[in-house]
């Protein structure tokens, strides 16, 4: 069914890096989104009215929710893929993230205006009642249990499009219909219970519904709060440039990789990398361009590249520059170099050098300056290190 909906209303379906045809996916998620839980929202306000169940009702006001989440998500799409413009020269993707952030707390309102209810319907109702299976319960049950299908069906649905353009919003949404799921089928238990023991569990069942809705809120909010704030470089984004750079024996080091995300498929990244210093300048600047190309139309990446030559025929400076990648492997494993160079004075030599340290890594980098160069110093009192820490 979704790659039928797929090729019916969205051309040139495989080119997800253009914008219109991410505007035309998310055009159809958010329609069947909005038709789906529209239709279970009015069944479920019907059959919870007649049968006087605050659960039923609570699973109903969260398919609201959702629909109203889905509109959210129509319009992101269509203000995302505006071009960019002088205002807003990186484009205006990030509106996704903002509507992945808006839909995140009106789920979460929803679950604890549910709370209140589901707590007052366990304070006035009785645990047990006349067990039976009357009229309402059998529409109940089939109203819940076409739900679930429902539900699923569009949780997988919403999987596959997220996953084919990389759309947080939508991804958020997927996982928002496999809490409504789970949700609903607790409803349905409850409803059965009612009918073979005559056990009344409604108003506990709406708080079990009303927590697994602002649970999920919570996460989308998580995750969506990272985008915002801006997520370290991807893995696989960095792997995907390094196996293009490490393809030119001209390049001998990369280092300080930068990525900003503007939003899907708006990725732009910069990065220094080792070149030998002895080569002709336009020799290596014309590498360089070939790489930036590679990356541009192979990766869709806006990539920048800046030039660090590095004298590769002085033997006393590669030999402290052996040096020092041992004291400092020495010092921490997780510890990195680049950059070394090697400044001679009358007194005494200068080692200057970039120090590349995890995020995670505990010591300060006051700390790590002084680990290392009291190390080169032990080695040789002559020796004095000009260092740089970078966090990666």
């Amino acid at each position: 069914m979704t790659k039928l909906l797929v090729r019916l209303f969205v051309k040139d379906r495989n080119n997800t890096s253009s914008p219109s045809v991410r505007k035309n996916y998310g055009t159809l998620s958010s329609m069947v989104g909005i038709c789906v839980n529209v239709f279970l929202s009015a069944f479920k306000f019907i059959v919870g009215s007649l049968c006087g169940s605050i659960a039923i009702t609570a699973d109903a006001t969260n398919n609201l929710s959702d629909a109203g989440s889905s509109i959210i998500s129509f319009i992101s799409f269509k203000l995302s893929a505006k071009p960019a413009d002088r205002e807003h020269p990186y484009g205006h993707a990030r509106i996704e993230y903002i509507a992945s952030f808006i839909v995140s707390i009106l789920i979460i309102m929803v679950g604890f205006e549910l709370i209140g209810e589901s707590w007052n319907k366990i304070r006035t109702s009785e645990i047990i009642m006349e067990n039976g299976f009357s009229r309402e319960i059998i529409i109940a049950i089939i109203v819940l249990c076409t739900s679930i299908l429902l539900k699923l069906w569009l949780a997988f649905f919403y999987r596959k499009i997220g996953t084919t353009i990389s759309s947080s919003v939508i991804k958020a949404t997927s996982v928002d219909s496999i809490s409504d799921v789970i949700s609903t089928f607790s409803i349905l238990i409850s409803t059965l219970l009612v009918g073979f023991f005559g056990v009344n569990i409604d108003g506990y069942m709406g708080l079990a519904v009303a927590i697994f809705i602002i649970i999920s809120g919570v996460k989308i909010l998580g995750e969506t709060e990272k985008n915002l704030l801006g997520n370290g470089p991807v893995d696989d984004i960095i792997d995907s440039m390094k196996k293009i750079i490490n393809e030119y024996p001209e390049v001998l080091g990369i280092h300080d990789i930068m990525v900003h995300n503007y939003g899907p498929g708006h990725t732009i990244t910069s990065l220094h990398v080792e070149v030998d210093g002895s080569v002709n300048i336009f020799e290596t600047h014309d590498v360089i361009d070939n790489i930036e190309k590679r990356i541009a139309s192979e990766l869709n990446i806006v990539c920048t590249i800046h030039m660090d030559p590095i004298v590769t025929d002085d033997e006393e400076r590669n030999r402290m520059h052996s040096v020092v990648c041992s004291i400092v492997t020495a010092v921490d494993p997780s510890l990195k170099i680049h950059d070394f160079r090697m400044v001679k004075g009358t007194t005494h030599t200068n080692l200057i050098f970039d120090v590349s340290a995890p995020f995670e890594y505990k010591a300060s980098d006051k700390e790590i300056i002084k680990n290392i160069s009291e190390s080169v110093s032990q080695y040789d009192p002559n020796l004095f290190c000009v260092i740089t820490v970078d966090r990666e």
